[in-house]
């Protein structure tokens, strides 16, 4: 299969996943949910990946990516498809629980895959063009759910995602074209070799920074929806600001191919996490669908140019044949974050606000930022 069949995929399976994050936000909030209880909810789609990120990693390794990015698609179509025919706020929890695991282990798989294609100078390229799959889908996310839920009502709109996952089933179903076998690997890879990975100081500085940088990330789809409601914005108007969030992450990446040779990742890492914080102190400042637009761009452009440079790092970095358990490493990481992260800023914009949630985060990303630069300047 090729790079652009494989980014095809990605764009529909993540554009089901990205319209449900805000279709289950605001779904629960016309349901009359507390910030907390959407904090749950969110923190559901990260609970089992935290889990079992590195059981995908090391199934991918070891089987191949077709049948994991099938199953995975059968999740996530059967997770939108469950909110249409038991619409309640109970369901809310099931059906995210089952898109996050589901998207988790399409997310290992198809990173695992892109990162076998052609050269280890080009891997940084090639997933560039993942990323750019990624802000395609993130603007088609936001926008086709804001739209939807004001044109049909949340309930349908949960239908319309649940066609997205459908071409990806049938293409997976008949492996036409046909995915990599999976390479062999050495039997005496056990669990404590975990540690293996954790004790290189070149994977703990890719592991760290890649956690907070998709805090940041995670954390966007769960404040502003909460932040745009409460400012009395429109459901179209919110997909809006958030639509911006992913163009401006697709015009960064649309450069990327052309710059990756010219700047080094760890340059590109620091300002993308002090972009990020100078965002989020602002955010809570203003009201204006502009500005906000204008502080989505911004965030975009730091987050978007990230994250194919941490996954070159990573997939450079990490030993033969174990790059797999490596992004499920990630994967874990990132996704322990993800789970405490929204429950906490959740309880916390209950009880004191939105304001406490952005500078919370604004003050992690700068801690990052600083951090990251020190160990740069170490070597």
């Amino acid at each position: 299969m090729r790079l652009w069949q494989l980014v095809a995929l990605t764009i529909l399976a993540h554009t089901a996943f990205n319209g449900s994050r805000m279709l289950v936000s605001l779904y629960a909030i016309h349901l009359h949910a507390s910030a907390f209880t959407v904090g749950a909810l969110m923190s559901s789609y990260a609970l089992l990946p935290m889990l079992f990120a590195l059981s995908a990693g090391r199934l991918v390794d070891r089987s191949g990516a077709r049948w994991p990015l099938f199953g995975a698609s059968v999740a996530v179509a059967l997770g939108v498809l469950l909110p249409f025919v038991w619409p309640r706020l109970q369901t809310l929890y099931v059906a995210s629980t089952l898109i996050g695991t589901g998207f988790m282990v399409f997310h290992v798989a198809i990173s695992q895959v892109v990162g076998a294609i052609g050269r280890a100078e080009d891997r940084a390229a090639n997933f560039s063009w993942l990323a750019l799959g990624f802000s395609v889908s993130g603007s088609i996310g936001p926008l086709v759910t804001g739209f939807a839920i004001d044109a049909i009502g949340h309930v349908r709109t949960f239908l319309l995602l649940f066609l997205f996952p459908l071409p990806p089933l049938l293409l997976l179903w008949l492996n036409r074209p046909a995915l990599p076998q999976a390479k062999e690997r050495k039997a005496d890879a056990g669990e404590s070799r975990v540690m293996d990975l954790l004790r290189s100081r070149a994977l703990r500085r890719v592991f760290i920074a890649s956690g907070l940088l998709n805090m940041a990330w995670d954390l966007y789809a769960f404040v502003i929806p909460i932040y745009g409601s409460r400012i009395g914005l429109s459901a179209s108007t919110i997909g809006a600001v958030m639509g911006s969030f992913a163009v401006a992450t697709f015009a960064v990446r649309l450069l990327l191919p052309l710059l990756i040779r010219r700047v080094r990742p760890w340059h590109v890492i620091t300002a993308a996490l002090s972009i990020s914080a100078a965002a989020y102190c602002l955010f809570p400042l203003f009201t204006s669908v502009p500005l906000l637009v204008a502080l989505s761009c911004a965030l975009g452009i730091g987050l978007g140019c990230s994250q194919p440079m941490v996954m070159a790092l990573l997939y450079n970095t990490s030993p033969p044949g174990r790059q797999g358990e490596a992004l499920g490493v990630r994967t874990t990481v990132m996704n322990a974050s993800h789970t405490v992260l929204p429950l906490m800023f959740g309880a916390l914009g209950a009880a004191l606000g939105m304001f406490p949630v952005f500078w919370a985060m604004a003050a992690l990303l700068g801690a990052g930022a600083y951090f990251v630069s020190r160990r740069r300047a170490d070597g």
